[in-house]
């Protein structure tokens, strides 16, 4: 059964997500999508190991093109993709330039892996509450992702948000 959650910072999406992957199978995957580029970047990843710790996670690096990973993979598995606002920001802002159809290919890269690994919750963060304009970059970024969460909302079977530790079932049902 696939799963999509969104929801804000700090808001208990990874804990959730790796309890509804860890209760849906073996073996199970957690497909990391940050690609560190400092410091910081680094001590969250490692913080995020250290939280996976003992829970049975074989940890799958992939920063772009999504679906090469259940290569390496038995797509009969139990999957958790964290995070797809990673995965945007990597493949629109790669070190080849700006990518402004990134969403496109993300979008039917990750219907692919769904429909390929039916088995999967996917991560996405919540950013659109607030009031504020941003730079058209930023706009855009944030348009992208909105398109993402909703051809992602329409292929998984349940869409969750999650706000202030609170689960609220948009689709489907609570996996838990």
């Amino acid at each position: 059964m696939s799963t999509y959650i969104s929801g804000g910072c700090k808001n208990g999406k990874s804990y959730y997500a790796q309890r509804i992957a860890q209760a849906a199978g073996r073996p199970l995957y957690y497909i990391a999508t940050m690609i560190p580029y400092d410091g910081e970047d680094r001590a969250r990843i490692k913080r995020h190991r250290d939280e996976r710790a003992g829970w049975g996670f074989e940890t799958l690096e992939q920063g772009r093109d999504i679906t090469a990973c259940l290569d390496r993979a038995d797509p009969r598995g139990s999957f958790l993709l964290d995070s797809v606002t990673a995965l945007l920001s990597n493949e629109m802002f790669a070190p080849e330039g700006i990518n402004h159809g990134a969403h496109l290919k993300i979008a039917d890269g990750l219907i692919e892996f769904v429909r390929r690994a039916p088995n999967t919750v996917l991560v996405s963060d919540f950013i659109f509450s607030d009031a504020m304009l941003y730079d058209p970059l930023t706009e855009e970024y944030r348009r992208a992702l909105a398109h993402i969460d909703r051809r992602m909302a329409a292929c998984c079977d349940n869409v969750l948000e999650i706000v202030g530790g609170q689960v609220i079932v948009h689709k489907g049902v609570l996996p838990l």
